[in-house]
C-alpha cells in the first residue's frame, strides 16, 4: 500500500491486482519489451500496451482535445476493469458505454455545450458505474502530487461540501505552523498510463498545443507509469514559427509513444486545428437516449477501425 493512502483508496477504487501492483511498482520510462521511448505507434498498438485493471487517465477538458482515436481503439479492445481518471466528456461516455469503465474519478461529466454526458448520467442512474465525485480542484492536486511523488498535497477545496461525505476515506491535516488551519489531505492520482492529445508532436514525444488552454495534460502524464500522445500531424523537426516556448507542454522524457491522429480528437475540439462537430456531438447525444438508435449509432460510426470512423464522419 503507498505510504499516505488509506485502505479504502487504494482497495476500493476498481483497480485489479495487476493494476495496483503497476501502480506500487518503482517509477521507471522505458518502454514494454525494451522498446525505446518515443517511437511513433497506432493507436491500436498504443492500446496493446494497456492492461485490464489499470488506472488510465485521459487528458483533454469536457468536449475539448480529447484522445479519442486512442479512446476508440480501446472501444476495440478486449481491456475490462478499468479506472478512468479524467474532467470527463464523450470519453468517459463512450468507456461507460461500453462496459470497460468499472470506475470513474471526476469532478464532472459534460459535453460543455451540452450540459451532462448521456450515457455517464444513464449509467449512474443505471448504477452500472462506481464514481469517485472529486471537486475540480482536487482532481488538479492529486495529478500534481503525483506528479512530484509526494503521497497527497493539502488544498481547502472540499471543506463545507459534501466531498468528505461522499468520499469518507479523505483525510483532513491540520497546518503545523501557527494558523493551525485545517485543510484537505487530497491523496495523489497516480495512473497506470495516460492519453493526452495535442496539436503536433515529435517522434520523440515532445508535444505541442496551439489552443487557448493546456488543460493538465502534462500533469497526466507526469502522474502516470506510462504517458501515450496522439496528435493532429507528427512534425520531423520545429523552427521558429512553430510558436512561442510555453506551447511545448510535453517533452519527451515525460511521453513513452505518440501517434499521428488527424482529426483524432473528433467530436471534441482541438483549436485551432477544427472546433467541436456540434451537429455529430447533438447526433451523439441523442442516440445514447435510445438503445436502439445507439446500436444503429454504433454500427456506423463506431464498428470498424479509425480509417472507417474518419471515413464515416466526413462522409
Amino acid at each position: 500500500m503507498t505510504p499516505g493512502r488509506g485502505a479504502a483508496w487504494t482497495e476500493e477504487r476498481g483497480t485489479s491486482d495487476e493494476g495496483r501492483e503497476r501502480l506500487e511498482a518503482p517509477r521507471h520510462r522505458g518502454a514494454p519489451g525494451g522498446r525505446p521511448p518515443g517511437l511513433a505507434l497506432t493507436p491500436d498498438e498504443i492500446v496493446g500496451e494497456l492492461r485490464d485493471g489499470m488506472t488510465i487517465g485521459i487528458g483533454g477538458w469536457g468536449s475539448r482535445r480529447k484522445p479519442m482515436a486512442l479512446v476508440r481503439a480501446i472501444l476495440r479492445s478486449p481491456l475490462r476493469n478499468l479506472t478512468i481518471v479524467s474532467y470527463a466528456g464523450p470519453d468517459v461516455g463512450l468507456l461507460v458505454a461500453s462496459g470497460q469503465a468499472k470506475r470513474v474519478v471526476t469532478g464532472f461529466a459534460s459535453l460543455d455545450s451540452i450540459a451532462l454526458e448521456p450515457h455517464f448520467r444513464r449509467a449512474r442512474q443505471d448504477g452500472t458505474v462506481e464514481l469517485t465525485e472529486l471537486d475540480e480542484g482536487m482532481l488538479h492536486w492529486g495529478l500534481l502530487a503525483a506528479a512530484h511523488r509526494l503521497p497527497f498535497l493539502p488544498i481547502r477545496a472540499g471543506l463545507g461540501s459534501g466531498v468528505l461525505e461522499v468520499n469518507p476515506e479523505l483525510r483532513t491535516i491540520r497546518s503545523p505552523y501557527a494558523d493551525e488551519e485545517e485543510l484537505v489531505a487530497m491523496p495523489a492520482l497516480r495512473l497506470d498510463a495516460a492519453l493526452v492529445h495535442v496539436n503536433r508532436a515529435d517522434a520523440a514525444g515532445n508535444g505541442q498545443y496551439l489552443g487557448p488552454d493546456p488543460y493538465f495534460d502534462d500533469l497526466f502524464c507526469l502522474a502516470a507509469e506510462r504517458a501515450y500522445v496522439s496528435c493532429e500531424r507528427i512534425v520531423a523537426a520545429w523552427d521558429s514559427g512553430s510558436g512561442p516556448p510555453q506551447t511545448m507542454l510535453l517533452n519527451r522524457a515525460m511521453v513513452h509513444a505518440v501517434a499521428e491522429t488527424p482529426n483524432g480528437a473528433h467530436f471534441t475540439s482541438c483549436v485551432p486545428d477544427y472546433g467541436r462537430d456540434e451537429a455529430f456531438q447533438a447526433r451523439y447525444a441523442r442516440a445514447a437516449g435510445d438503445p436502439e438508435e445507439w446500436r444503429r449509432f454504433t454500427a456506423a460510426y463506431l464498428a470498424g477501425d479509425e480509417a472507417a470512423y474518419q471515413q464515416a464522419v466526413t462522409a
